[in-house]
């Protein structure tokens, strides 16, 4: 049992209060004006960051299929407030995306935990492929879904597709009702993707990136999305995004349907270098702001939750609609909001203290300090 005193802390609405927290056995068992405990004064307390899309950092990715790669991630994330994300991979063939969804199911954290597994692909669409590796590109099957969520140990709670590059309502119909489908990685038009939103479809991939755009004869997937309720990915890190167009964005998609999130890849945290993602080699540049493919085609990201929550403050983000789109809108994308992503009797001890200049002073994940 640990009690923290005189927290400024933001509550369940995400509203600033004042009181004590009481943590036992890993939960969040009193919030008030309790007995005595450790002093947190000058310091506030958010909770801790959730990034439900993210292939690697520390020198670890999660299609390693590595114990040792995953162990690198989970403390990576676990020093800059994230205390629980999603292993993403990436389009791979299946026997590769069965060992790397096995191998992720039997790992034990150490740091940061798993709070499920997202499959970046493989059903996406060969035009709009990024950095995906187009020699894995296919047809999505609910047999091949359910194979990978069998061996997943149902941790698969998310997916991207494209609904248009292959035949998939009954796809979309099935799957939408084990996990989060969402869009990405496709050259759909508005009145494919409000389809694919009408069949289950309810987030969107790193919204802008590798999608159709919005233009004011024709709404894209950036557009369909945008006018619908479901909710968006956005990658914070000043450069997949431009800042004004964030700072329009969050209007639009208001404080509970954007998610930010990292897509960083094992470079994350390490400098600038050559490395490999999903079998391609991508470079990091000096100072750079991400990955990049040898003919310059955007990769992924080597930024942290952390970092692109404190660009969105510097952008002009609200802190409150900020907060939100690096906690709890993450973990209701994943159905996880009923134990992580906000600071609550009965949730998991997930918190994070800033200091004045929103630096990260201390960490911890499931009550213990990380």
């Amino acid at each position: 049992m640990m009690i923290f005193k005189n927290c400024t802390f933001y509550n369940e609405f995400f509203e600033k209060e004042f009181g004590d927290i009481e943590i036992e056995n890993g939960k969040i068992k009193q919030i008030g004006i309790l007995g005595e405990g450790r002093d947190m004064s000058g310091l506030t307390l958010i909770p801790g960051f959730v990034d439900v899309h993210i292939h690697g950092c520390g020198g670890g990715d999660s299609s390693d299929a590595s114990a040792e790669s995953l162990d690198k991630i989970t403390k990576e994330l676990a020093r800059h407030g994230v205390t629980s994300f999603c292993p993403t991979s990436m389009t791979l063939p299946k026997d590769r995306l069965l060992d790397i969804v096995k191998t992720i199911a039997e790992f034990k954290s150490s740091g940061s935990k798993i709070a499920g597994i997202n499959l970046e692909g493989p059903f996406i669409a060969m035009s709009k492929k990024g950095a995906q590796n187009g020699e894995y590109v296919r047809g999505g099957t609910i047999e091949e879904f359910d194979e990978l969520m069998a061996a997943s140990n149902n941790m698969v709670k998310l997916i991207t597709i494209a609904p248009e590059a292959f035949d998939s309502k009954e796809f979309i119909e099935y799957v939408s009702r084990k996990a989060a489908v969402s869009i990405g990685h496709s050259a759909a038009n508005s009145e494919e993707c409000k389809k694919a939103i009408d069949l289950g479809v309810h987030h969107a991939t790193h919204l802008y990136n590798a999608m159709t755009p919005m233009t004011h004869r024709e709404a894209g997937i950036v557009g369909t999305a945008l006018d619908s309720d479901i909710t968006c990915e956005l990658i914070c890190d000043g450069g997949h995004i431009c800042p004004a167009v964030l700072r329009n964005t969050f209007k639009m998609l208001g404080e509970d349907r954007a998610v930010v999130i990292s897509d960083s890849m094992r470079g994350a945290g390490l400098g600038e270098g050559a490395f490999e993602l999903g079998g391609q080699q991508v470079f990091v540049e000096k100072n750079g702001k991400y990955a990049v493919l040898a003919d310059g085609t955007i990769a992924a990201s080597i930024s942290n939750l952390h970092t692109e929550f404190k660009n969105l403050i510097e952008y002009g983000i609200d802190f409150k609609a900020a907060l939100k789109a690096c906690t709890i809108n993450p973990a209701r994308v994943i159905r996880a909001d009923d134990e992580i992503g906000s600071i609550a009797v009965g949730k998991c001890a997930d918190l994070v203290f800033l200091d004045e200049n929103l630096d990260i002073k201390e960490v911890y994940i499931n009550g213990i300090s990380a």
